[in-house]
């Protein structure tokens, strides 16, 4: 284990050591505390619901809490005396009761809130206002954001219909510093956020990890989360730039639904339909589909997908309660790698041309089953855990990498592919409050661990009088199919037969993780909280199993590959206001790397250090939420290709052998504005600054310092705003507008510095130029029914998403999309 982890461990329970043994002494010192009582209590709706995030306060007094997901709450040292507690909640009516604290006494209180609560969660829903006390749960803490020392963004389900969001993408414009880093042959969206790409380890569907490589279904979604920055301590192996979790609508003992139809340019046509309601006092169900049939833009691409989510809440008692649910989709598809690019400069072809076999054809089926179970110990303590089963399966067929040579002529290699995996999950967590004296502890603790298995199939045909072969480095190396010119597709003649192409062989590779952690959330006073917590992570990679279907064959991996790293995290937070909060933190994370060193032994991880500080308020009675952050995110140890072999003078020309001495920095600044600041308005925006770059000396074969990680954009902006006629002649109608902006950004490979003596080699970037797109809608709302339209692009704007430099996608252009629904 490195020195660098053992050193932040000891400085970690250093820190903690010294916060316990305050408590402790300050529990023993404080003998005013000591005479304080206690006010708990619920707050239910008119129906007898629990209601969650209700703020509680001792009128004339700074002190005050707020309700978790049971309604529960609890205000500690309260001097004895008689006071007036108020629930309130933006939106809905105060209520108010008197309330007298002996000494060392616990007084409970019982608010019954007029709303039901349907009505109290469509004044939540129906506002984009304060995300800085929404519902969160990706912390696995019943902690509000504005007492975590990270920056955090929930996107909710009134956004989604506002926006239409169709994909995920759609979704993640709305969040500032989180962008789109590319869409690979149309087959997936990957995102990425401060610099670093989210892959499969930062995508979470209710808190388990999933596959990334789907488009997945928004029509199911309650919400979509994010939290930035280190998620390491949480998660475990996850990239440092943040993790998005997907949270899916769930049962209701309520009766009610929508269907709806929506209609695009393109020949898009989806109805969806979403029904829940009650079985029985103990048990509810809801059940969400879609079918979406749509052309495209670009020539011969369409698609087609079919989707369900049923789920069943079972309560087994008042305070113990299990969810079932699951959902499948079948997504066909066109792979589609764009317009391509000619030395380093995208091509100028027409936004609609396909360069791909006209036959090409993709299908990706993604079936995901989950179980968690809630149990309410007491107010103040609660067990919570649940089980994760993940089926992936995607593959496709078509002409893939679009590299032509200087004048447009491209000879288009044959692909196909198939991955499969199969993944289990389950964790358990502990959530829990207790005092030390006047110093209050918010704990988590928890495990977790996944079981993972991936197969690669790799497929082989006979092209053009050339036969597909595995080269000296296992590489498949396919024959040409044809050759076309991007600009003239007239200049040869296409093939149009679909050649069959067999399994030549396919890898297993199992992989296993597992992780414990313990946070504490420390409340030093109403004004000052310590945020401290560090988790152990283990991973293995089994040794990989190789079917071979043809007499060459391809060997297994001979051994495993084994990690393990301490992930450390500490914060502060000081409310100097109520409703202000500025905080601290300093996180640590890893990176598993491939490859092995010198000496043929398996890379350790990459460790990436992560500060952030920054200050998040409500302004307008908790209308208006304005967080600021700034981060530094550091990787002092990246997997570089090692310029030399094991003697220290031969070159090195093996992209396997690496050493850990690489750098990145990411400096950035971000700003969250989120609200409701007058009635009928929804209003968000953001803004985020980004310098990610490489730092490394200038050592042979390392990345030249300067020059910027791929596809991060300096700049990205953000604004929505939604306005609803609640009364006057316009009463029903709604209108709004989006503006998206993304700055320019690099694709293309990263240079490196060369041979001592030698000059600089080409460039490989590719330069992505910046743009702005603008949306706009108009709807009309009638008791039940509901229509709505936008006008997507109005500027008819042409920019690309570009991965490396041979998926070159454009993105839409003026598209139109209208929604009709009834509420059921």
């Amino acid at each position: 284990m490195s020195k660098h982890i053992l050193n932040l461990t000891k400085l970690f329970f250093s820190l903690l050591l010294t916060l316990f043994l305050t408590t402790i002494v300050k529990a023993n010192s404080d003998d005013d505390d000591i005479k304080n009582g206690k006010i708990t209590g619920h707050v239910k709706t008119s129906d007898g619901k629990p209601a969650a995030f209700v703020n509680i306060g001792i009128v004339g007094t700074s002190k005050g809490t707020i309700t978790n997901d049971n309604g529960a709450f609890t205000i500690n040292s309260v001097k004895p005396g008689t006071y007036t507690i108020k629930a309130s909640y933006t939106g809905t009516k105060s209520e108010e009761k008197t309330a007298t604290v002996s000494e060392g006494q616990t007084v409970n209180i019982e608010f019954v809130l007029s709303e039901t609560s349907t009505a109290l969660n469509e004044v939540v829903i129906s506002s984009t206002k304060t995300i800085n006390r929404k519902n969160l749960s990706i912390g696995k803490m019943s902690v509000a954001p504005i007492d975590l020392p990270q920056s955090v963004s929930v996107i909710g389900r009134d956004v989604l219909d506002q926006q239409q969001s169709l994909r995920l993408s759609d979704v993640i414009k709305n969040v500032n510093g989180v962008y789109l880093y590319s869409a690979r042959g149309n087959t997936q969206e990957t995102f990425a956020a401060r610099g670093y790409n989210f892959s499969s380890t930062n995508m979470f569907k209710n808190g388990f990890r999933v596959n990334s490589g789907v488009m997945p279904e928004i029509s199911s979604l309650e919400r979509v989360e994010i939290l930035k920055g280190s998620a390491a301590m949480l998660y475990g192996n996850v990239a440092p730039g943040g993790i998005l979790n997907l949270v899916t609508k769930k049962p209701q003992f309520e009766q009610g639904g929508r269907v709806s139809m929506t209609y695009g340019s393109y020949d898009l046509y989806k109805p969806a339909f979403d029904v829940y309601g009650p079985i029985s006092s103990k048990l509810a169900y809801r059940l969400n589909g879609t079918y979406e049939k749509a052309n495209s833009y670009r020539d011969n691409v369409k698609s087609e997908r079919f989707y369900i989510n049923p789920s069943l809440l079972y309560k087994i008692s008042d305070k113990t309660n299990i969810i079932v649910e699951g959902d499948y989709l079948n997504y066909d598809f066109t792979p589609d790698f764009g317009t391509g690019q000619v030395n380093n400069i995208i091509a100028n072809v027409p936004r609609n041309r396909y360069l791909g076999a006209l036959w090409s054809t993709g299908n990706t089926k993604q079936t995901t089953a989950t179980a968690t179970i809630n149990h309410q110990i007491n107010n103040l303590w609660k067990l919570s855990g649940g089980l994760s089963y993940q089926h992936f399966d995607r593959q496709y067929q078509t002409t893939e990498r679009i590299q032509p040579d200087n004048v447009g002529d491209w000879k288009r290699n044959l692909n196909r592919t198939k991955t499969l995996e199969d993944y289990f999950t389950g964790q358990f967590n502990v959530n829990g409050e207790f005092n030390t004296g006047a110093v209050k502890h918010n704990i988590l603790a928890g495990v977790d661990a996944d079981w993972y298995r991936n197969t690669n199939y790799t497929y082989v045909a006979t092209v053009g009088g050339a036969s597909s072969y595995l080269d000296q480095n296992g590489a498949l190396q396919s024959g040409i199919y044809d050759t076309i010119n991007i600009f003239d597709l007239d200049k040869y003649t296409q093939r149009t037969d679909k050649p069959n192409m067999n399994p030549f062989y396919n890898v297993l590779t199992p992989t296993n993780r597992f992780g414990a952690y313990f946070n504490d959330l420390i409340s030093l006073s109403e004004k000052v909280k310590v945020l401290a917590g560090i988790r152990w992570s283990y991973q293995y990679i089994s040794p990989t199993t190789v079917t071979n279907y043809y007499s060459t064959a391809l060997t297994a991996q001979a051994k495993g590959k084994e990690d393990k790293a301490f992930s450390p995290r500490v914060g502060i937070v000081y409310k100097p206001l109520a409703n202000t909060a500025l905080f601290a933190s300093y996180s640590n994370s890893f990176v598993v790397n491939t490859g092995t060193d010198v000496n043929n032994n398996p890379l350790d991880p990459s460790l990436i250090d992560q500060f952030e500080a920054g200050v998040k308020n409500d302004f307008l009675n908790g209308n208006l939420s304005v967080n600021v952050t700034a981060y530094r995110i550091i990787n002092n140890n990246l997997a570089q290709k090692a310029p030399f072999g094991p003697d220290g003078v031969t070159p090195n020309t093996n992209s396997n052998i690496k050493t850990l001495a690489g750098k990145t920095k990411s400096d950035g600044i971000e700003l969250d504005i989120a609200g409701h600041p007058v009635k009928g308005l929804d209003l968000l925006a953001g803004y985020s600054y980004t310098n990610a770059r490489y730092v490394n000396p200038a050592i042979p074969g390392r990345n030249i310092a300067g020059e910027p990680l791929l596809n991060v954009p300096k700049h990205t902006a953000n604004a929505s705003a939604f306005y609803n006629f609640y009364d006057g002649s316009l009463k029903g109608f709604k209108v709004g507008a989006s503006v998206y902006y993304l700055g320019n950004r690099i694709a293309g490979f990263n240079n490196v510095y060369p041979a001592t003596g030698q000059p600089l080699p080409a460039s490989r970037l590719v330069s992505v130029p910046k743009f702005t797109t603008v949306d706009a809608s108009v709807g009309y709302t009638y008791k039940k029914l509901s229509i709505i339209g936008k006008v997507s692009n109005i500027g008819n704007v042409l920019n690309w998403n570009v991965h490396e430099n041979y998926s070159v996608n454009p993105i839409p252009p003026r598209q139109f999309l209208t929604t009709l629904s009834y509420k059921l």
